[in-house]
């Protein structure tokens, strides 16, 4: 196996890794106290062409696939975790489920304005009795004639506040249950009965928007249901699995800054004499952040390797965001003990990176779902089926 980036690769991390030094890291504290990545940010990720990435090139995108996606996710982490989550919930979840079940017609409508950052996605799973269990959605959509009547509840969702095109599921056949009655559906900004709810106010991730959606007797026209009916919850797993390897990608870069900033940190400060670099249980610290570092590295551009290769990859995908997602949590544990009071500073980026961290091991599907998915499948392979109604 060759682990090589090619030029083109390399090339597109140094674009990005410029942006973010220059743009966006300058930036990453008023993020979180503003409570909003500011638009001109989005807008010149869109310019640099960040959102199309992995985007076949007939809908204006660069047709880099997911190892594409995960350098530019990497990279921009490495700036802001909040801007990360907006963009990447906007890109492998909202993008990808048009991508993957869209008709060409809504491709043709959809994709390019979304890869030009003109238009932002939102993916609309979770709802107040519906999170882990994303099998027990309440949200309906009853047919009639040409349309659709959309309505229910959805909480949690990123970019829903500002979002022009939003991914939703809804039950259409309770009788069925997730696998054959949940259907997707593309909504639009503006449709008559569609409303933001309430914002909420997180720990971490702050400039990303967590939003109440809530629909009341929306039509929905037929042409923009995405994919067939009954097959919204199929959707929904495909898109995730390239979700989480998003956020895999994104943990990765947040675990290389927090040594970048640690190490830099151990040898300029001085105890006792002499840098703390030169302490044993310092040096300690480092290499378990380094070691979280090549062991992400190596599974996550794996897996979006295996991805690009047309091979199933949900079993990985999985074991991607479980690993490195706690991995991040203890690389920023790590950090803030080597930097001591300075790490509980907010003045520092430390303490914001360690309140970024701890959402990661919650969306997305929650680690212990992960766990779950990958324990089915091992008993599987060996010949037992749990039967297990997740991921």
């Amino acid at each position: 196996m060759d682990f090589t980036f090619t030029e083109e690769q390399k090339l597109l991390r140094e674009t990005v890794r410029k942006f973010v030094d220059q743009e966006l890291k300058p930036k990453a504290a008023a993020i979180d106290r503003n409570h909003e990545v500011p638009r001109e940010i989005l807008t010149q990720m869109g310019e640099l062409g960040l959102y199309g990435v992995s985007v076949p090139p007939e809908y204006g995108g660069a047709g880099m696939g997911e190892l594409g996606h995960c350098i530019v996710g990497e990279e921009v982490a490495r700036g802001c975790a909040s801007t990360s989550v907006v963009t990447g919930a906007h890109v492998a979840l909202a993008i990808t489920a048009i991508l993957l079940d869209g008709t060409e017609a809504q491709k043709q409508k959809y994709l390019p304005p979304m890869v030009q950052g003109k238009w932002f996605g939102a993916f609309a799973l979770t709802e107040p009795g519906a999170g882990s269990d994303a099998a027990a959605i309440e949200t309906r959509a009853v047919r009639d004639g040409e349309q659709y009547v959309l309505t229910g509840t959805k909480m949690f969702i990123t970019n829903g506040s500002f979002a022009d095109v939003l991914i939703v599921f809804a039950v259409t056949d309770k009788a069925l249950g997730a696998h054959g009655g949940v259907t997707a559906f593309l909504v639009e900004k503006g449709m008559k009965g569609f409303k933001v709810g309430k914002i909420d106010d997180k720990m971490g991730i702050r400039g990303s928007p967590t939003t109440e959606l809530i629909f009341e007797d929306v039509r929905i026209p037929k042409d923009n249901l995405l994919g067939q009916v009954g097959y919204g919850f199929l959707t929904a797993m495909k898109t995730l699995d390239r979700g989480r390897l998003s956020l895999a990608a994104g943990c990765l870069g947040g675990c290389k800054e927090l040594l970048d900033l640690s190490a830099k940190y151990a040898i300029q400060r001085i105890q006792f004499g002499k840098p703390i670099a030169e302490h044993e249980a310092i040096q300690w610290m480092l290499a378990e952040m380094e070691r979280e570092v090549y062991l992400c590295e190596s599974i996550v551009y794996r897996t979006a390797w295996m991805a690009d290769q047309g091979l199933r990859f949900s079993h990985e995908s999985a074991i991607a965001k479980l690993h490195v997602s706690e991995a991040l949590n203890r690389s920023a544990d790590l950090a803030v003990q080597l930097h001591g009071g300075y790490g509980y500073i907010a003045e520092f980026p430390i303490e914001r990176m360690y309140r970024d961290a701890r959402i990661h091991r919650i969306f997305e599907g929650t680690n212990e779902i992960q766990r779950l998915i990958v324990a089915r499948d091992v008993l599987k392979a060996h010949g037992y089926d749990l039967k297990l109604k997740v991921g």
